[in-house]
């Protein structure tokens, strides 16, 4: 199977790409630095699969120039891949198109899946809204078109949003975040990968899919588990405005943070994906290379 990847030299770029070479597939990275983006349309014929992940990061202030950098790189990106598919005399028979969990609206009353989830507002979920409107819009009957609504994957490596939690966990921060009760929705690095992989194979599969494990966990318990999973019996809790602050400082946003994310996998589930790491116990516990019985 030949897979191209665009904005693949990301994190999760990355993990795909050593994940499908592993499986004996062939994958080619497209960035704007090995002049990729001037071609797509050659490298899209003949292919199976295109998974489309290009996007600035959010991590960051959303002032106005920001914002716009986020919108743009999102939007036009998503227009050229639609653009270069629909040029193809042998179109790649599905586009897998990076999305994000974050649609749904702040939510600690109950889990958001595909069916019954609810829309939410702001920046972030116009961003979310519009870029899987783009995906939408692309003319390209031939092709199966998949929005993946993914979580923060959790995976290995100091470059991962897992990295930025192991070190705040390792220097007895690991404590909980304005109270502790916003949701955290995540993902193993392993299940994102199959589940990529499970979304390429099962064709039924179109439209938007959450890409989360089915447990989502309180900031409370998420960080306990992982102080217990690292044996680190201090835990300092953050107050908001020390989180604000240390946002400011850093130049981000505290939405990263503290927007309780309660999204479940309805449809990988209904679909027969089964997760290697479903609890984070078991993922925290894996991670950090402490073996547990059970999940």
């Amino acid at each position: 199977m030949k897979l191209i990847i665009t904005g693949g030299s990301g994190y999760c770029g990355k993990l795909l790409t050593a994940f499908f070479t592993e499986r004996g597939d062939q994958v080619v990275v497209v960035s704007r630095q090995n002049g990729g983006w001037a071609r797509l349309a050659e490298l899209f014929n003949g292919a199976d699969v295109v998974i489309n992940l290009a996007g600035r990061s959010v991590n960051c202030r959303y002032t106005a120039d920001n914002c716009a950098a986020i919108y743009a790189s999102r939007l036009d990106t998503t227009r050229a891949v639609g653009e270069a598919i629909a040029a193809c005399p042998n179109p790649p028979r599905v586009w897998l198109n990076a999305s994000t969990a974050t649609i749904y609206r702040d939510a600690q009353d109950r889990e958001m899946d595909e069916a019954t989830g609810e829309v939410g507002k702001g920046f972030s979920v116009d961003v979310a809204t519009r870029w899987e409107q783009a995906l939408a819009d692309a003319p390209i009957p031939h092709t199966r078109k998949v929005a993946l609504r993914a979580a923060m994957v959790m995976g290995p490596g100091s470059d991962g949003v897992f990295g930025a939690f192991l070190g705040l966990t390792k220097l007895g921060l690991g404590g909980p975040m304005a109270g502790g009760g916003q949701f955290v929705s995540w993902i193993h690095a392993t299940d994102f990968c199959r589940a990529i992989a499970f979304l390429i194979e099962h064709e039924e599969l179109s439209g938007a899919v959450n890409l989360a494990a089915p447990e989502p966990v309180t900031n409370r318990v998420f960080l306990t588990e992982l102080r217990r999973a690292l044996k680190m019996p201090i835990g300092l809790p953050s107050a908001r405005w020390m989180l604000e602050l240390g946002a400011y400082l850093r130049q981000t946003e505290t939405e990263l943070l503290l927007k309780s994310r309660r999204v479940v996998p309805g449809r990988l589930t209904k679909a027969g994906f089964t997760f290697t790491f479903p609890t984070w116990r078991a993922a925290a516990h894996a991670l950090v290379g402490d073996k547990v019985d059970g999940n």
